[in-house]
């Protein structure tokens, strides 16, 4: 089965699987800077896991939105583009997909780094982790990423290191449903779905607004679980960009990717 075969599996997966682990891994205490899961370049990165990733992934800037940003992506040119993918010895490589939403996310925020220069940003499902690196670029003061695979917080440090980054603080953790944390900046891209996921994150992100005045950017390219939810009648459109072609192809003819700020009602209740 080609990669193909793969993008169609992690597509659903995005419906299912992953959806089931964001919900039952529950949010503990809230998440803080200096609590969050630290790694080091070179460090605490096994050195079994960073051959593997090394091996079965290609640099890459091309193809996308954000040729200022060097990535480790599974491309046509690597083993598992043609592999079965229950070969692949980890959970499903989410992190290696550079996804629409998050793509529009990190080139709105390095065309216009007024928006996390000197600020805290939270970048939540953050996989290759390119918008938390894009963050890091513009000036933002301080950068979390979170997303609950491991080895997506494993190849994020490849990826700070190919852009000449110091790797920024990962956490592991499921913070959806967590205590609000304190964060001048959330950003979230392709995260909206599964219906009851997407509840979650819009409710968490209402007490984190209401609480603590946070600033909410989402990115998606307008699948139909995003425009369906209740959430989207709450959004208020900054910007949309013309996906590249090779990005068109992988995503099934979508052909652009919209950046929102969500702005709920100041009546509504995050209970």
């Amino acid at each position: 089965m080609a990669f193909r075969g793969w993008r169609w599996l992690l597509l659903l997966g995005r419906q299912n699987t992953l959806a089931k682990v964001w919900r039952s891994r529950r949010g503990g205490p809230s998440v803080c800077w200096q609590r969050c899961c630290h790694w080091s370049s070179g460090k605490a990165l096994a050195p079994e896991v960073r051959a593997f990733l090394e091996e079965n992934t290609e640099v890459t800037n091309s193809g996308h939105l954000t040729p200022e940003i060097r990535l480790r992506l599974l491309t046509p040119r690597c083993r598992f583009w043609r592999e079965k993918p229950d070969l692949w010895p980890y959970g499903d490589p989410f992190w290696a997909i550079y996804w629409p939403g998050g793509q529009a996310l990190s080139r709105y925020i390095l065309d216009n780094p007024r928006v996390v220069k000197g600020r805290s940003v939270l970048d939540l499902g953050s996989g290759c982790g390119a918008t938390a690196i894009a963050a890091v670029m513009s000036g933002a003061s301080q950068v979390l990423a979170n997303d609950i695979d491991p080895i997506a917080g494993m190849a994020m440090i490849l990826n700070c290191e190919l852009n000449h980054l110091d790797p920024f603080p990962i956490t592991i953790k499921n913070i959806i449903n967590s205590e609000a944390g304190n964060w001048d900046l959330i950003v979230l891209g392709d995260m909206f779905y599964d219906e009851q996921l997407a509840d979650g994150l819009h409710h968490w992100l209402q007490k984190c607004i209401r609480i603590h005045q946070t600033e909410v950017l989402i990115g998606d390219p307008g699948r139909h679980q995003f425009l369906s939810h209740s959430i989207h009648s709450q959004l208020h459109k900054v910007i949309e960009y013309s996906l590249p072609e090779s990005t068109r192809q992988e995503n099934y003819g979508l052909t652009s990717s919209i950046v929102w700020s969500y702005q709920p009602s100041n009546n509504l209740d995050d209970s």
